[in-house]
């Protein structure tokens, strides 16, 4: 079964799932992913407060899933 990711599924889960995933929340600004407060936030969440496109995110995110 492929984990999927949509805006809500929290950011911790992913990485607790593949954390070979951290490269694509780095380059959108997100450092912080060790954070406790960062890893309990949706994608969402995470986007919003970056200023980036969540549905890019849960598309790169979904793609890599999907390769494996």
């Amino acid at each position: 079964m492929v984990f999927e990711v949509t805006k809500d599924t929290i950011i911790g889960d992913i990485l607790d799932q593949d954390f070979e995933v951290a490269p694509y929340f780095l380059e959108m600004g997100m450092h912080c992913l060790g954070c406790p407060s960062a890893r309990g936030e949706t994608i969402e969440q995470a986007c919003e407060v970056h200023g980036v496109s969540a549905d890019e995110l849960v598309a790169k995110l979904n793609a890599h899933f999907s390769g494996k």
